[in-house]
């Protein structure tokens, strides 16, 4: 709220006494009983290390604000990662790569890794951002490295050497299986056809656990935004109707995408609920029939119902009422 308002160096004078008063804690070894210390509204007064920080950054003392907020990474005078997160996309900001690299390959590497690789590339060094993670892929959790290392080369344009370079972990039931998040990425890039192919080749282990839990319907939406609308509509069809969660919707939206939107609006008018409601006010509001789609939305009272019978239906079966399409197995990108 402060920012721009010419007053820094009020909201310093604020600040610089919490930061102390934690540092002060912290060194006496009992950083959790802060009693005596200044009160501050949030109750989390190790925020005030970071808060400090982004102040002096933007008042332009950027190389106090990396002195005082490293002395405190180093000092481990931290809450919750916050700390290093805020410490390592400060020296991102300000282009600081070998302060970043001696966190990237020390203790502090999984938060700094990503900001270092990003920081490596846009000064035209991808290469040297390539080598540092494949390094780091000998010994450590799968799926990690490898999730970097993917963003990268994709972002380079390198779509084939970017699923050589996790492809090994698409049949595994592991945390780091990556099969999502490449299709995501290659999908972000245009690359449906591609990214199609990875659902394609796996394992029949693999299969016979996720194809009916999210890879078909991941496919069907790939091959949607690929041209290919009307063979994914074929494949939902001969499938049995019990076998397809929202199979209407999958449907209409594919009917859609393939031009056909008078006849996917006809098909979404037929179904209840605040999902389908939705799709079709979308749809109208595409081709600029804005009164229509504020018609068809239900109103709130509606709208509340119908998710207090989908919490009471879900308790019951005793299961989570969640999208399978959220996938399991994936780790996160960056």
């Amino acid at each position: 709220m402060t920012g721009g308002q010419g007053c820094d160096d009020r909201v310093l004078e604020v600040l610089t006494p919490l930061a102390e008063g934690f540092r002060h804690f912290q060194g006496q070894g009992d950083a959790r009983d802060l009693r005596e210390a200044p009160p501050v509204p949030s109750g989390h007064l190790w925020e005030a290390l970071s808060a400090q920080a982004r102040v002096l950054e933007r008042s332009g003392r950027v190389d106090e604000a990396i002195r005082l907020l490293g002395a405190d990474v180093a000092a481990r005078r931290y809450g919750p990662e916050n700390t290093v997160v805020f410490y390592v996309e400060l020296l991102a900001r300000h282009g600081r790569v070998e302060d970043l690299r001696d966190l990237a390959t020390g203790s502090h590497r999984y938060a700094a890794a990503s900001p270092y690789v990003k920081v490596l590339e846009n000064l035209g060094r991808a290469g040297e951002a390539e080598a540092y993670l494949r390094d780091c892929m000998a010994g450590e959790h799968p799926g990690w490295s490898e999730s970097i290392l993917m963003a990268l080369l994709i972002r380079q344009g390198r779509f084939d050497d970017a699923i050589e370079a996790v492809e090994h972990t698409f049949d595994e039931d592991y945390d780091g299986n990556l099969l999502q998040a490449a299709i995501i990425l290659l999908a972000e890039q245009g690359q449906h056809d591609k990214a199609i192919e990875i659902t394609e080749g796996r394992s029949p282990e693999y299969l016979a656990d996720n194809e009916a839990y999210w890879l078909r319907s991941n496919r069907w939406w790939l091959m949607g935004e690929a041209g290919r609308a009307r063979e994914a509509i074929a494949q939902v069809e001969a499938l049995p109707a019990d076998e397809v969660d929202d199979r209407e919707l999958t449907i209409a939206w594919l009917l859609a995408q393939d031009g056909r939107v008078e006849e996917a609006i006809a098909l979404l008018r037929q179904l209840p609920g605040t999902r389908a409601a939705t799709d079709v006010a979308e749809l109208l509001i595409s081709q600029d029939r804005f009164a229509e789609a504020v018609a068809v939305i239900p109103d709130v009272a509606a709208q509340r119902e119908e998710r207090e019978m989908e919490m009471a239906a879900s308790e019951s079966k005793g299961g989570w009422g969640g999208d399978p399409c959220s996938a399991p197995n994936t780790a996160p990108l960056e």
